[in-house]
């Protein structure tokens, strides 16, 4: 049987995070971040207390784009997500299993959200970080590396959340994965950064040597097209082979707009050098109108979705309109990416194209890198987006002997360069030997003293309270 745990408690802090250059995805621009860091204190029967981690980016206007929200609006959010839920697994009585603890909890953490007008994608943020600290803290007591530990199920992940599928399913799928001793990195191009000659995409000083491309498209079918030919033209000076994926963020207004770029990529031989190398189109259009719009002709190509993915219902739903994949981001929740993958699984046993992907939302160098890097070289992602190495210099600000801890304790996944500890990448990969440490994916902690506690807002319907 799975251990059963109690929380004790859960403290969180956080870090201004500078990028070395500005990001652009969809319609927001983003020059810096403050990074999440989450710490758990918990006691599993029998064994006794041990502390876990997580930490990942508060990024702005991704989780919840609605326009009339400012940037910092949807940073506040998140930490509201952070603090509701909390008080949620800090009031969940008893002793659970891991995964039993969060199937108890999310459907209160959405209800309770929805209250403050937090949708459910930025609803989920909560539990997912605190999900990811109590498994670290799991692991850590019982002594067990995350690959070990979730092959045998130590999370106790059922069906209970996701009825079209079996208990079985899920064991089955946990106890036939090994680790991906290798995961390729897949480069983003953002929409500001340099296509052509140094820096541009096909330079290797900038690209890291990516076999891989992830290229981010504004919503114009003309400007989009235009840009990746561009693209193209530099991808096909490169000496080795590579594949590309498109992703939009929901810029695309509709079918009929994303239908002009597929016919582009479809007949323009200017276009070749991409539309050859394509793997799958990511999250065309918004969310509300993906559920409204099934794909028709139009999924002669591959494509996924992530930000409609705010439910454990999303992925069947997808599917019924024409959608072949959907992303992991631990970000998103660790058990939904594994109930995903269950999915994919099943389905493509039964002779139907179904895939998971691994999408990056700036997870930064340290605990957010090595656990999402973990989750997808265990359900099977191949080749991962990553952009923390990219946007961000190094471990940026974080203090030097922090880093230096992670580089000791991860010497295969970090090196220094430059003055500082960067992500290591090997021939266009990223090694996870070191992964395997007790815990989850990480030997080191980060220092708690040398951030702050997160800025703790106050809920949306205490102010209407108050005016």
């Amino acid at each position: 049987m799975p251990p059963r745990l109690a929380i004790k408690d859960i403290s969180f802090f956080e870090r201004q995070v500078a990028f070395a250059r500005p990001f652009r995805f969809g319609a927001v621009v983003i020059d810096g971040t403050p990074q999440a860091f989450v710490r758990v204190e918990i006691e599993v029967e029998g064994k006794g207390r041990a502390t876990g981690a997580s930490a990942e980016f508060l990024v702005a206007k991704w989780f919840d784009k609605r326009p009339h929200l400012s940037p910092q609006e949807t940073v506040t959010e998140l930490r509201r997500s952070l603090l509701i839920a909390r008080d949620i697994y800090l009031a969940h009585s008893g002793l659970e299993t891991a995964f039993g603890l969060h199937a108890a909890c999310i459907s209160a953490q959405i209800e309770a959200c929805a209250a403050e007008d937090i949708p459910p994608l930025a609803a989920a943020y909560g539990p997912a970080e605190i999900d990811k600290a109590i498994l670290d803290a799991l692991l850590r007591c019982t002594g067990a590396n995350f690959f070990d530990g979730m092959a045998a199920n130590i999370a106790g992940i059922d069906a209970r959340l996701s009825r079209d599928i079996g208990d079985g399913d899920v064991t089955k799928l946990l106890a036939s994965r090994k680790r991906l001793e290798r995961v390729a990195i897949r480069h983003t191009v953002g929409m500001d950064d340099e296509v052509e000659g140094e820096g541009g995409v096909a330079d290797a000083r900038e690209n890291a040597g990516a076999r891989y491309f992830k290229l981010k498209l504004n919503g114009d079918p003309a400007h989009d097209a235009d840009r990746l030919i561009r693209i193209g033209h530099e991808l096909a000076t490169l000496s080795h082979d590579y594949r590309v994926t498109l992703d939009a963020n929901e810029q695309y207004s509709d079918l009929a707009v994303l239908g002009a770029l597929i016919d582009r990529l479809d007949r323009d031989a200017a276009l070749r050098p991409i539309a050859s190398k394509l793997l799958y189109i990511e999250q065309p259009m918004p969310r509300d109108i993906t559920r409204q719009s099934p794909l028709g002709a139009l999924a002669r190509r591959d494509f996924i979705v992530d930000e409609a993915d705010d439910s454990y219902d999303a992925f069947p739903i997808a599917r019924a309109l024409g959608y072949r994949g959907i992303s992991s981001k631990s970000c998103k929740g660790i058990y939904k990416s594994v109930i995903n993958a269950t999915r994919a699984a099943r389905w493509s046993a039964a002779g139907e194209k179904c895939f998971v992907t691994g999408e990056d939302l700036t997870c930064q160098a340290g605990l957010a890198v090595q656990q999402d890097l973990a989750l997808g070289a265990l359900i099977g992602v191949t080749h991962a987006e990553r952009n923390g190495h990219h946007y961000v210099d190094g471990f940026g600000d974080t203090p030097a002997a922090e880093a230096e801890a992670f580089l000791a304790g991860h010497p295969d996944l970090y090196t220094r360069d430059g003055g500082k500890v960067r992500l290591a990448v090997h021939d266009g990969d990223l090694l996870t030997g070191s992964l395997t440490t007790p815990g989850f994916a990480t030997s080191v902690h980060p220092d708690w003293s040398a951030m702050s506690p997160l800025a703790e807002p106050i809920a949306k319907n205490s102010l209407e309270k108050a005016v």
